[in-house]
């Protein structure tokens, strides 16, 4: 029990504790259920956010404070001054636009919400002012405090959210210079079909090795190493998708809908994302959202349903400009000289004086590269920095919806980051809503960068209204997987080229269509399901073929039976990943674009499949394509007998790729503490294309990201819902909630989504008052 707090004994006997909060208009209740998910009951919504943001805190303090500090640009002022550049990097992505502008965009009282969240945030650093022994340890490991917030800090930070397309642009200018631009359908397939061309006055040949140096800067996570910074993995926005599938009565064997999501993110610990349940009178919601926002983004509210994955358009650009050879504050826009706007910020340094850094800005966006011998200027335009765009954020407004027609006006503002919504209701309605703020490009498709003299602008945005929807389709279901999902009819829109790739979603509709009375159990199996469509259409080509070389006739045998389920403990997963990821994906790439062999890694897995099953665009023939899939396939058995060693007997996947939780600070830890703040190292089964997404680290198979939080929804007997979030709910390494749901999360198993105050009561495990501070 806390230090000051008070207990009180229940007809249950679970431990009560009690808070004073200031800013409370009355006491709220929250009780935490053994699975760590917090319920909280207030007699008002003011009450209510204000509760979800001290409830935060208590169990997030260290990650929500990191995350602001990393998006505002402030972790200088306490991590020193290896972080100058990051923090002025940051900076560069923050919204600087009309604050009374920004707000209108989301909900009636998105200011208030805001407000209150970040009240109660400050609350409990307040208790923490007055009770510093439980202040979470991390902050005494790295000698800082935790900052107080402001409700503006909420929704200026815009560089945490999933992005695109900007670093492909570069990538295909790179191979533009090498070789020919189509080439890089190799690495990106197009959808829909689409043929890009150089823009007239970009040379590809021109482009800095480091022009996107800031910019990944700006978007990285924060680690540590021995208490100073070190390079962080880069986020890769295509390689964290999600699944989500919504089934009609018609359909299930209850004649209730039912809804599934599982949104695939960076894996750390803790999650990414929290479950709450936020009640007062008019709101009753329950689902995750990220832990330093306020309201949820995926779950229901007692009526409506609702769950996300990334819908791929492309909200970026790289924009390059001609700067006056004599004044490199001055860039060329139309028929003149147009300054470029630049602010001075002050940088405070942690045991230094503070620095001054400057901040550039064209009126396209902040400048991120000058090349002062070619007088040259990068800059990045994006429909994340406009009013409105907050990632996440525009879930106060949908999460209230009370039918479909609610849900779409409040999803026809949504801004960033670019989502699929699947949507139910207790009626038996289902429905299809992507949302987005996309830009209409003029003369131009967004897949190079471009000369930012005029020739290639933005024409406004369309409106939400414009995208496609579904409701009540045919089929009876409706599953998104991050696919090239648009309809004929929307295919001109330019909303953008890159989509990932369909196997996922295929997979979970070749599961649906033959299910005609589905169950809860049986989403959370296809949630887990591990059979790879790639695996599946490879090893198709390989029944047909023939090998004296012992390594080569080995590993023919050992794929040609099996039945393409990347299980932790199979043998063929473990010589299939290998072989696709290590060899035959690169050996295309070398075989097919051998001019940019150096500067593409891997093929697209799609556009290898389609050329291995007819070879003749990028292959000469079914002969050199027999040659590439032995030859690979050869390799792979070697590379996997090193690895594993001589006895495929003890082959298996999960000894090679594994799932590791790491805590941001880990690297700066003693090993002792880094055992108490990491969870794992487990093995896992799947793969990228797997249902149960894994996309993992080629160097030592690091399962790097994926469904880290899985929801399935009984709409209409919310009781019955499951869910899950890996490694568990809490912050807290001391917390027995910090780590308690790992386990459960490998094996497929769930705990059950208590919603009504009954079924909170059985599994109840504490309970914590928070009472009005006196004088308030």
């Amino acid at each position: 029990m806390s230090p000051g707090a008070s207990a009180a004994p229940t007809a249950r006997d679970v431990e009560v504790t009690d808070y004073r909060v200031r800013g409370l208009r009355a006491p709220v209740e929250i009780v935490e259920d053994r699975y760590g998910v917090p319920h909280i009951y207030a007699d008002n919504e003011h009450d209510v956010f204000l509760a979800q943001g001290f409830n935060a805190a208590r169990e997030r303090l260290f990650q929500i404070d990191l995350w602001r500090r990393r998006g505002l640009g402030e972790l200088s002022a306490v991590l020193g001054p290896d972080y100058v550049a990051q923090d002025r990097a940051t900076r560069l992505f923050l919204y600087r636009g009309d604050m009374d502008l920004e707000w209108s965009r989301y909900a009636e009282d998105a200011r208030e919400v805001a407000t209150r969240f970040t009240a109660g945030i400050n609350a409990y650093v307040d208790w923490l002012d007055a009770h510093p022994d439980r202040l979470p340890e991390e902050f005494g490991l790295l000698g800082y405090r935790p900052a107080r917030w402001n409700p503006e800090d909420v929704v200026r930070i815009r560089s945490h959210g999933l992005t695109r397309n900007l670093t492909s642009e570069v990538k295909r200018a790179q191979v533009a210079c090498a070789a020919e631009v189509d080439a890089d359908l190799v690495r990106q397939g197009l959808q829909p079909e689409h043929r890009t061309t150089v823009p007239d006055g970009f040379d590809p040949c021109g482009l800095p090795d480091d022009v996107l140096d800031v910019f990944e800067l700006a978007t990285q996570e924060v680690e540590f190493s021995e208490g100073s910074v070190r390079k962080a993995v880069l986020r890769d926005a295509t390689t964290e998708g999600s699944n989500n599938w919504v089934i009609g009565g018609g359909r299930t064997a209850s004649g209730r809908p039912i809804l599934a999501n599982d949104p695939h993110r960076s894996y750390s610990a803790p999650s990414l994302r929290y479950i709450v349940h936020l009640s007062a009178p008019g709101l009753d919601v329950i689902g995750a959202g990220e832990p330093a926002l306020p309201g949820i983004s995926i779950g229901h509210n007692g009526t409506v349903a609702f769950g996300l994955t990334i819908f791929p358009m492309d909200q970026e650009d790289l924009y390059v400009y001609e700067l006056d050879p004599d004044d490199h504050g001055s860039y060329r826009y139309r028929d003149g000289w147009e300054p470029l706007k630049v602010l001075r910020e002050r940088v405070p340094v942690a045991g230094e004086d503070d620095r001054t850094v400057e901040l550039a800005f064209t009126r396209h966006g902040p400048v991120i590269h000058v090349d002062e011998e070619r007088h040259l200027a990068y800059a990045v335009r994006t429909a994340w920095l406009e009013a409105g765009t907050s990632p996440y954020f525009g879930s106060v407004a949908y999460m209230r919806a009370r039918n479909y027609r609610e849900f779409t006006e409040a999803m026809r503002n949504w801004g960033a980051p670019t989502e699929n919504q699947v949507y139910a209701d207790v009626e038996g309605n289902i429905g299809w809503v992507p949302g987005g703020l996309a830009p209409k490009r003029v003369g131009y498709d967004g897949l190079l960068p471009v000369p930012g003299d005029g020739r290639c602008e933005w024409d406004g945005f369309h409106s939400g209204d414009d995208l496609p929807r579904t409701l009540n389709p045919a089929a009876g279901f409706i599953a998104t997987a991050n696919q090239f999902n648009l309809p004929p009819d929307h295919q001109d829109m330019g909303l953008g080229y890159e989509w990932t790739n369909p196997f996922r979603h295929q997979r979970i509709v070749e599961v649906l269509s033959r299910q005609h009375r589905h169950t809860i159990a049986d989403s959370k199996a296809l949630q887990h399901d591990q059979l790879s469509i790639p695996a599946r259409r490879l090893t198709a080509l390989l029944a047909r073929l023939n090998s004296a070389e012992p390594d080569r006739r080995r590993a023919l045998r050992l794929l040609r039976d099996w039945d393409a389920v990347e299980s932790a403990d199979s043998a063929p997963a473990a010589l299939f990943e290998v072989w696709l990821s290590k060899h035959l994906g690169p050996g295309f790439v070398r075989a097919a674009v051998p001019k940019v062999a150096g500067i593409i890694e891997d093929a697209d897995t799609l556009v290898l499949i389609g050329e291995l099953e007819k070879p003749g665009r990028w292959l000469k023939d079914a002969a050199a394509r027999d040659r590439l899939l032995l030859d690979t396939l050869g390799a792979a058995y070697a590379d996997v007998r090193k690895l594993l060693g001589d006895d495929e007997r003890a082959w298996q996947w999960g000894r090679l790729h594994h799932s590791l939780f790491q805590h941001p600070a880990s690297s700066a830890l003693s090993d002792s503490d880094r055992a108490r703040f990491d969870v794992g190292p487990m093995p896992s089964g799947g793969s990228p294309d797997t249902v149960n997404a894994a996309t993992y680290r080629t160097s030592d198979f690091l399962h790097t990201s994926g469904p880290s939080f899985r929801v399935v929804l009984d709409v209409g007997d919310w009781d019955n819902s499951a869910a899950v979030n890996t490694p568990g709910q809490s912050g807290v390494p001391k917390d027995p909630h910090y780590r308690d749901l790992a386990e459960p999360w490998l094996d497929g198993d769930y705990f059950p989504l208590a919603y009504s105050r009954a079924a909170v009561e059985r599994i109840a495990e504490r309970r914590m008052r928070l009472i009005p501070a006196e004088g308030d």
